[in-house]
């Protein structure tokens, strides 16, 4: 497996953060009067757990004080939230978007305040925060849908749910349309943008694809929350279709472990985003450098991943953890 100078870059801060947690010596004592505020876009879901658990995770391994508001999605709550927290001064902000444009400006004031900016999941544009961790999300959409394709041996017919509001989401359904599109016999259906927050369900949304679609061999969606209401879909309908999420955790891996509908989600790193979104905001805060950058890995699990699994894995987004279980970062 060839490694990008971007991949090397990521790959190498891992394994600094990844380190640092295992040595007993590193003491942070002197950091116990720091204080960090984190306003996250959501904490539901298991990528929510996962995010709060490692900001929470790591201000008790370094040091200092943390204090989180949840926005639930509510997009003026967290533009507000920000900037409550810009006038409360601390240390440095930490920063989940549920929509990374709505809240730029937002973001621009905090920025422009001289408190280090901390990004976790999202890139927010028109800005030049701190640092920024996150997946690669075009490829966390390209993935899936080469492994469609290749299902079909490059031949069927396919739909798409996306999740448009969020730039950075947005970027995976590209990604899944830039492989599409190279196959002239896979012909896209339908595609329908979620609105996160609306009276419409996944789950109804997979419905509606299915019902127009009685020809249809595979259903590609932005995030596992529909993959996982689809898979509950196509299995009422009786249909004999596939289909692929991005996120992962253990309900996803249940559902595919069983041999359902669901075959395959990007399982991404939410822990290790914002644990390292906290390690830089310590070294920040200590007169040292953090990357602009960091691309942290996912993981595509299959079925076959997950042979001979008691009970489905929890931590592999910790740094080291994936690597117990035998899984490659693909991304």
């Amino acid at each position: 497996m060839q490694l990008t100078r971007r991949g090397l870059l990521s790959a190498g801060a891992a394994a600094t953060v990844a380190a640092t947690m295992l040595r007993p010596d590193y003491a942070w004592a002197q950091n116990s009067d720091m204080k960090f505020a984190a306003s996250l876009g959501w904490t539901v879901w298991e990528s929510g757990r996962h995010i709060v658990n490692g900001y929470k995770d790591a201000v008790e391994k370094l040091g200092g004080e943390l204090t989180i508001a949840d926005a639930n999605y509510d997009i003026k709550k967290q533009a507000d939230q920000i900037l409550a927290f810009v006038e409360s001064k601390p240390t440095a902000i930490f920063i989940t978007p549920a929509d990374a444009a709505a809240i730029s400006p937002a973001v621009q004031e905090a920025v422009a305040s001289g408190i280090p900016i901390f990004i976790g999941d999202s890139y927010v544009p028109n800005t030049t925060v701190t640092s920024t961790a996150m997946s690669n999300n075009f490829g966390l959409g390209a993935y899936p849908a080469e492994f469609i394709v290749e299902k079909l041996g490059g031949k069927g017919k396919v739909a798409l749910v996306s999740l448009p509001s969020n730039e950075s989401w947005d970027q995976r359904t590209l990604g899944a349309k830039s492989v599409f599109t190279r196959h002239p016999d896979i012909e896209i259906v339908s595609e329908i943008a979620f609105a996160l927050g609306g009276s419409t369900t996944p789950r109804q949304v997979v419905d509606q694809i299915l019902t127009a679609n009685p020809e249809l061999d595979a259903i590609w969606c932005a995030w596992d929350g529909a993959a996982s209401e689809g898979t509950l879909a196509i299995r009422a309908a009786g249909r004999d279709v596939m289909i692929t999420g991005i996120d992962g955790g253990q309900q996803s891996f249940e559902y595919i472990a069983a041999g359902s509908p669901f075959k395959i989600t990007m399982a991404q790193s939410f822990y290790e985003m914002a644990y390292m979104n906290a390690f830089y905001a310590v070294e920040v805060a200590q007169g040292r450098q953090a990357p602009r950058f960091v691309i942290t890995p996912a993981y595509a699990v299959t079925q076959d991943s997950l042979e001979g699994m008691d009970q489905m894995p929890d931590t592999y987004d910790q740094p080291g953890e994936a690597a117990k279980l035998g899984w490659n970062r693909v991304l």
